[in-house]
């Protein structure tokens, strides 16, 4: 991915917070701004944060990073209610935010580890030392609909970043088994990362505190790697993405955790079929919104739904860019297919409802109705013919793990 989604990935931060018209005019809260505004962020609404007020998308857009702060409750008051719902080891919460209702049976494992370090030698996005984890790079490009054609040596280094990215999750996927902590499985990512001189793109990504995405079950996507054991039964996504050279390789799989139920069976082998489906669509004069009408349409056929606040994104020397590939049917994504693009596509498929919420760490996304949620991804190289699978596995045919896991 990640990305791109929010909170807490943009540019999917602005589909996840679209804004709720209301009565009554106000003066637009961006600065040097002052028209007047209509329009409110729904998490402040929900929320009961008073204010907030925008004059358009695209102020609200402009001020998001800053803006997303409100939104975090104060550090006290989550440290002074950490002490009830400890394990055996009586050092670990699993109740950090006593006031949030869950929406299924997964609950965190606070404290989290310390941040893991990247040597100094390592070449580093902008973001990776900033106090506020924000893309500046980014930014700069914030509002452009135009889509990048790379050129033959990035296109190169986009090979070779998307590689060394499959390796790492390759290493991932060997350590996944009942007992084992997603914050063991975040730390396997990060060692696989620093010897292949990579530098782990989700840390400190808008302050991300891990340096890979573990969702487990009812979680969509942007699971913070904890102390909780993976358990029998479980489906589990780890998402990884390296910076290499300048450049990000991103990729996710689902896998088992020891035996799980007919239906999770059934949800993660629609959610790859979607993401294949979608794939050998993808040449040149192509319409990106066409390809959430292919994934919606085979998600729908098994009795599954299709997350719509988060899409699949542009990457190469930036994370998350141009174009936004939504998953869902009957979007309005904006761009056509053309030799040298590259982009993600990642549906993530429900077992119930598409609609979700996150958890107060502002990104855990999590199903509404508490069902399970799987998620597959690739990269990929716009080609003259058709497309180049960037992140696709060499070993089985390149077949993602899970199938050796039947």
């Amino acid at each position: 991915l990640l990305l791109l989604a929010a909170p807490p990935l943009p540019p999917a931060a602005t589909d996840r917070c679209s804004m709720a018209e209301l009565e009554g005019d106000r003066a637009c809260e961006t600065p040097d701004c002052g028209q007047p505004a209509r329009l409110q962020c729904p998490t402040c609404l929900k929320l009961g944060i008073r204010g907030s007020f925008f004059c358009s998308q695209d102020c609200f857009k402009g001020s998001w990073s800053v803006h997303k702060q409100l939104h975090k409750p104060p550090r006290e008051e989550i440290s002074k209610d950490e002490s009830p719902a400890t394990t055996g080891d009586g050092d670990i919460c699993m109740n950090p935010w006593p006031d949030y209702q869950y929406t299924g049976k997964l609950r965190p494992y606070y404290p989290l580890s310390p941040k893991r370090m990247v040597p100094s030698y390592i070449k580093r996005p902008d973001y990776a030392d900033e106090p506020t984890g924000m893309p500046v790079s980014e930014q700069v490009l914030k509002g452009t609909s135009q889509i990048k054609v790379l050129n033959a040596h990035e296109i190169e280094q986009m090979r070779l970043v998307c590689r060394l990215a499959r390796e790492v999750l390759d290493v991932a996927a060997t350590v996944i088994k009942a007992g084992v902590t997603t914050d063991e499985v975040d730390q396997k990512v990060h060692a696989a990362c620093i010897s292949r001189h990579c530098y782990p793109s989700p840390l400190n990504y808008y302050n991300f505190p891990k340096s890979c995405c573990t969702s487990v079950n009812e979680v969509i996507c942007h699971g913070i790697p904890d102390r909780r054991p993976l358990q029998d039964g479980d489906i589990v996504n780890v998402d990884i993405t390296v910076y290499h050279n300048g450049y990000h390789g991103d990729l996710n799989e689902t896998f088992y955790v020891g035996d799980v139920d007919e239906r999770a069976k059934k949800l993660v082998q629609t959610t790859y079929e979607c993401l294949m489906l979608a794939i050998n669509e993808v040449k040149p004069g192509v319409r990106y919104r066409e390809l959430g009408n292919i994934i919606q349409k085979h998600a729908q056929s098994e009795g599954f739904s299709v997350v719509r606040n988060y899409c699949g994104h542009g990457i190469h020397k930036l994370f998350h860019t141009t174009p936004n590939v939504p998953h869902y049917a009957k979007n309005k994504a904006v761009g056509v297919m053309k030799p040298g693009h590259v982009f993600t596509v990642e549906p993530m498929i429900c077992e119930g409802g598409w609609q979700d919420e996150s958890w107060p760490d502002f990104w855990t996304a999590v199903t509404k109705d508490g069902k399970r949620s799987a998620q597959f991804e690739h990269t990929l190289l716009v080609t003259e013919t058709g497309c180049e699978i960037l992140t696709r596995r060499l070993e089985d045919n390149g077949q993602p793990h899970f199938y050796c896991q039947l």
